[in-house]
């Protein structure tokens, strides 16, 4: 049995062989459908693993109070309501009157995104994100310090020159040298460095590791632009009582703003954890994308392959013929063929799967994405290309072994 199954494989593949270019094409139609999805899957895995890597490191306990909500933009004729800015007053206000039990609440403002730094003679490019934070920020947004301390109560009410750095520093204008304790100027003000956090890495191109923060009103000195809009970010202990104070915070948020009880917020307020939701949300929805794709695709694929295995087994017609006069059985011809329609569908499918995690890593690393190798999608890969070649030679393999071997052997 077995050296009659690893025959029928041998002439499967000399059949393959013998009509090159056409299992090429047959070959190519697969691994389009293939390379669709496993690459659209890639590329949304990567999405996935550095969204959940950037947020989940704020954990379930965290809410922010901002402009806007986050929400998809309407294309309609609808206008989207323009919110007033959170204003210096408002944050500082909200923190003396929000007097929920066992909460944080962090402070911060972007003063530039294209800051030099300087250390002794060398600076970096203008390309660096300053921040104005308390003492609560890093905590609050899942940042971790990995050498030196950060911001305490004292830093902040003391307003000392201080600051802490991003991981890219140490081998930027350090030199590899360990950058606490060293001083660095930024618009000609000096700061000490007290802390270098972790590797953040990048996030839609938006390096996390090229960022300095410094204490809010050091900040608010540096960085006197008009109109400069607050972040607030209030942590809570336990987890059972975030719904209570995110209730107590939009009641002092709109009692600051002075709405009465008819007028609709008009600033956001964001669970970390419900962000993370509805940006999956959207790659959900990529998702299904990716599938009705592939699907449309490999349903041709398939249609194509049962199509040119029926062409073969016209063509090998007295092979037939010969072969059942020679004593072959139904299921010896059908299985021969079969294993043709199997062989081709899987270097299809391999050489989609090469395609599209490719393609996926190409993505990802054009957008700063976390990529990992995509093992759900390149297991459906192949479980989708064995059932391509099952449903495609089937009935080939059929036909094949049903043919008459005196008429297969008068055919011309």
């Amino acid at each position: 049995m077995f050296s009659l199954f690893r025959e029928n494989i041998r002439i499967a593949l000399n059949s393959i062989k013998n009509q090159s270019l056409r299992t090429i094409l047959t070959v190519l139609i697969i691994a389009i459908g293939i390379t669709a999805l496993v690459g659209i899957l890639s590329a949304v895995a990567a999405l996935e693993n550095t969204i959940s890597k950037d947020f989940a490191s704020m954990g379930s306990n965290t809410f922010n109070l901002q402009r806007y909500e986050f929400r998809t933009q309407s294309f309609g004729n609808e206008e989207r309501k323009v919110n007033p800015i959170i204003s210096y007053r408002e944050v500082k206000e909200f923190e003396e009157n929000f007097e929920y039990p066992f909460t944080e609440t962090a402070i911060s403002f972007t003063g530039t995104s294209s800051a030099e730094i300087k250390y002794e003679n060398e600076k970096t490019d203008p390309e660096i994100s300053v921040l104005g934070v308390n003492e609560y920020y890093l905590q609050n947004t899942g940042l971790e310090v990995e050498d030196g301390r950060e911001f305490n109560v004292f830093d902040i009410d003391n307003n000392n020159n201080v600051a802490v750095i991003g991981s890219d520093f140490k081998d930027g204008i350090f030199k590899g040298y360990d950058p606490v304790n060293r001083t660095i100027s930024i618009r000609g003000a000096k700061f000490k460095v007290i802390g270098v956090l972790e590797s953040k890495g990048s996030t839609f191109g938006n390096n996390q590791d090229l960022r300095v923060f410094i204490p809010i009103q050091h900040a608010r000195s540096i960085f006197s632009q008009p109109n400069i809009n607050y972040s607030l970010s209030v942590k809570v202990e336990d987890k059972e009582m975030l719904e209570a104070a995110m209730d107590e915070a939009i009641i002092t948020f709109r009692n600051i703003r002075g709405l009465n009880p008819r007028e609709e917020n008009n600033f956001g307020l964001e669970r970390s954890d419900d962000l993370i939701n509805r940006i999956l949300s959207i790659t959900g929805a990529l998702n299904v994308a990716a599938w009705i794709i592939s699907i449309i695709t490999i349903f041709g694929s398939s249609i194509a392959l049962m199509n040119i295995m029926l062409v073969t087994v016209t063509e090998r017609t007295r092979e037939i013929g010969v072969r059942k006069a020679l004593g072959a059985k139904k299921n010896t011809i059908a299985t021969q063929f079969f294993l043709e329609t199997l062989v081709i569908g899987q270097i299809g499918g391999l050489l989609g799967i090469l395609l599209g995690i490719g393609i996926g890593y190409a993505v990802a690393s054009s957008l700063d994405f976390a990529f990992t190798t995509p093992w759900k999608a390149m297991l459906w890969a192949t479980g989708i290309t064995i059932l391509v070649a099952i449903l495609a030679g089937s009935y080939p393999a059929a036909k094949a072994a049903k043919q008459d071997p005196i008429e297969s052997l008068r055919y011309e």
